[in-house]
This record gives C-alpha cells, sequence and structure tokens, in this order.
C-alpha cells in the first residue's frame, strides 16, 4: 500500500489508522508547498490535487474520509458499526469531521496566519465555528471515553488529526476551554500507534517556508487576482 501524505492533519489521521492497524504501508511524501500534488502521475491519482491519498493494490483512495471508511471496511476494524444504530452514529459523526471541524479550522487557519490584513470579519467568523465546533466534541466527551462511547474507533482518529492543530488554529491558550477534549487527546496522543505518527515530522524532510512560490501554489486565487 501507497500512503501519499505530507504534515497537515488530514494524512496525519490516515497515517494513525495504519499505524494502529500494524498494515505495511510505504509513505509517499508529498510537498505542497513545492506543487508536488499538482504533478500529471499526482493528479493522476488524485485530480484534485490534495492529500491524502492511497493506492491499495489496483484500488485507489482520496479524501481522508473515504481513506478511513475504506481501511476500516477492508480490516474489520476500529468501527462500531456492527447495528444500523451504530452504524448512524458512526457515520453522522465522520461528516461532522469531515464538514465541520476540518473545513472551518482550515479557513481559521487560514484568515488567522495567511491572509491579507483587512480580514477581520472572516477572521472572526471562522474562529467562532471552529471554536464551535470543538465545542461540541468537548460536550460530547463530557461524559465518554471516546466520541462514539467505549470504543476507540475511525471518528477519534479523523477527530485527532484536526486537534492536532488546536493551538494554531486559535491560539496557545485554547486548549483551556476544552478539558473534555484535552483529556481525550492526551490519551490518543500517547498511544504507540500515535507516537509513531508524530515521528513521522521527523523522518520526512517538507519545505517549512510559507514564502512567495508557496503562497503562490497553494493559493492560487491570489495569483490569478
Amino acid at each position: 500500500m501507497k500512503f501519499y501524505f505530507n504534515l497537515s492533519p488530514n494524512p496525519w489521521k490516515v497515517a494513525l489508522f495504519l499505524e494502529e492497524a500494524g498494515l505495511h504501508y510505504e509513505g509517499v511524501p508529498v510537498d505542497t508547498r513545492k506543487g508536488e500534488q499538482f504533478r500529471d502521475d499526482y493528479l493522476a491519482i488524485n485530480p484534485n490535487g490534495k492529500v491524502p491519498a492511497i493506492q491499495d493494490g489496483d484500488v485507489v483512495v482520496f479524501d481522508s474520509t473515504a481513506i478511513l471508511m475504506y481501511l476500516a471496511e477492508k480490516t474489520g476494524r476500529f468501527s462500531s458499526a456492527s447495528d444500523p444504530k451504530s452504524r448512524g452514529e458512526l457515520l453522522s459523526w465522520m461528516m461532522f469531521v469531515a464538514s465541520g471541524i476540518g473545513p472551518y479550522a482550515g479557513q481559521a487557519v487560514h484568515f488567522r496566519h495567511f491572509a491579507p490584513k483587512g480580514s477581520e470579519y472572516a477572521m472572526e467568523r471562522y474562529q467562532f465555528e471552529a471554536r464551535r465546533h470543538f465545542g461540541i466534541l468537548d460536550g460530547r466527551l463530557a461524559s465518554r471515553t471516546y466520541l462514539l462511547g467505549d470504543t476507540y474507533t475511525i471518528v477519534d482518529m479523523a477527530a485527532w488529526g484536526w486537534s492536532r492543530a488546536i493551538p494554531f488554529v486559535m491560539g496557545d491558550t485554547a486548549w483551556g476551554s476544552f478539558p473534555h477534549l484535552k483529556r481525550w487527546f492526551d490519551a490518543i496522543n500517547a498511544r504507540p500507534a500515535a507516537l509513531a505518527v508524530n515521528a513521522l515530522q521527523d523522518k520526512y524532510p517538507f519545505k517549512a517556508e510559507m514564502d512567495e512560490e508557496a503562497r503562490r501554489i497553494l493559493f492560487k486565487h491570489t495569483a490569478a487576482a
């Protein structure tokens, strides 16, 4: 299995599953600040030019949510969907992370760190929505060990990927607003699989600078303007 990734939250969800399940995989770094996601050979794998993606024999899957669900079905692990009720719960929370946590946290990062000055309204909106969405997770975890109860699932892996970025999304003091989420995060972060995933950033060099070249690549709308 080939795993195409960089150091951003969405690939980290998939990396956690691969490590937790003990699946053999070949890590294929895609340096998005150098534009490697737009090479023809990668666009043949993911036409959307995003990471992550996997190649599992002749099966190609892109989008982190799709990959987690594919791997859970393939291995029969980390899914509580043994009956219609639990499957409905799992699907609902997977989509909550995919359509809520990820997009709002991502936009909060963009307007906090990378947008031109003068975008205060957008920054305030996405900071509010990021905080609201993470607050829902915090409330959920007030009475549960994991997001679906007592069982560790792909929902936890999906949420962990973005929770790693909470200080970058909302500032260094943000964890203080989410005590139940922090307890859950620390428990997952201490798992051997999570330690292995976190070590990937030392194993693979990626471009760290957000220079003009990286901005032209990542923020194409500004180049077009």
